[in-house]
């Protein structure tokens, strides 16, 4: 990053890691590879599980593929409870729901409206043509 490359890191990586704080190996170990993911992701870039293993394999000095496959579930799973507690981009958040009103129209009882079929379902309706 200043200077050191980190295993498995490319430019794109780097400079994601760069802008949320992340600059040397030693702040890497410090924050462990999943809060460094989380971070990348609550900064809005859009990371691939890659990054997370790249990460991984940057801390304990080996090739990203050769995480076992069982530290790589643990990872996974890890980060998707962290990724679900980020909010939601501006863009992609739901209008707040406004509370539910019902109307009934002057006149009509709930015993006179139709059930849940509207009468498709009431097989005297039915037709032979």
């Amino acid at each position: 990053m200043s200077g050191t490359k980190l295993r498995n890191i490319g430019p794109k990586s780097a400079a994601w890691l760069r802008q949320t704080g992340i600059r040397s190996q030693e702040d890497l170990e410090s924050v462990g590879a999943l809060a460094a993911f989380v971070r990348v992701k609550r900064a809005g870039f859009k990371p691939s599980l890659n990054l997370l293993y790249a990460l991984e394999g940057a801390i304990l000095g080996c090739h990203w593929q050769e995480i076992p496959d069982e530290r790589r579930s643990e990872l996974v799973l890890a980060a998707g409870d962290e990724v679900a507690k980020l909010p939601l981009p501006k863009n992609k958040r739901m209008p707040a729901a406004a509370p539910v009103k019902t109307v009934h129209l002057d006149g009509e009882d709930e015993a006179d409206m139709p059930g849940p079929g509207y009468g498709f379902d009431d097989p005297s309706s039915s037709r032979d043509d």
